[in-house]
């Protein structure tokens, strides 16, 4: 799901702002999840990973080969409930996007809540330029991970 809105909650018109969130979940409790945003994104993400999440303040950098990275700086760490980065820089040097680095200054939100003995996961991505649909891919690992893709 994608909608459009800015700090008030009003639809933007003029500047084209958009947010993007997916919800998962998982069977796991939610100090694994919150462990795995925290000290594991190398194993789900990409092994191509520098730097540290553990506390606020710190940044890392995750890489897809040489055309593609993201530097994140953790801004809001909320044991088993929240985890919130922002994108520094980044590169995404794929033919089918206009701006190589829309990523930068958007904000990534992990929020965790738990229901039936089910951790649920939601992803925002917040401030992307463009409007970007979020898909969930589930491994048969049963590691989640997120890809994103442009459309108007």
């Amino acid at each position: 799901m994608v909608i459009r809105t800015d700090e008030a909650g009003s639809l933007k018109s003029i500047l084209n702002i958009w947010t993007t969130f997916q919800r998962v979940f998982f069977r796991e409790k939610e100090d694994k999840i919150y462990e795995g945003l925290t000290t594991q994104i190398s194993e789900w993400w990409t092994e191509m990973f520098q730097g540290s999440a553990l506390t606020v303040g710190q940044s890392f950098t995750i890489r897809f080969g040489s055309q593609v990275f993201k530097t994140m700086r953790v801004e809001e760490l909320i044991k088993n409930r929240k985890v919130a980065w922002r994108v520094e820089d980044a590169l995404i040097d794929l033919p089918e996007l206009v701006n190589k680095k829309e990523w930068v200054n958007t904000r990534i939100i992990w929020d965790l809540s738990t229901s039936s003995n089910r951790t649920f996961l939601k992803m925002t991505h917040m401030d992307l330029t463009q409007r970007q649909s979020v898909t969930t891919y589930v491994r048969a690992d049963g590691k989640a991970f997120f890809t994103a893709s442009t459309s108007s």
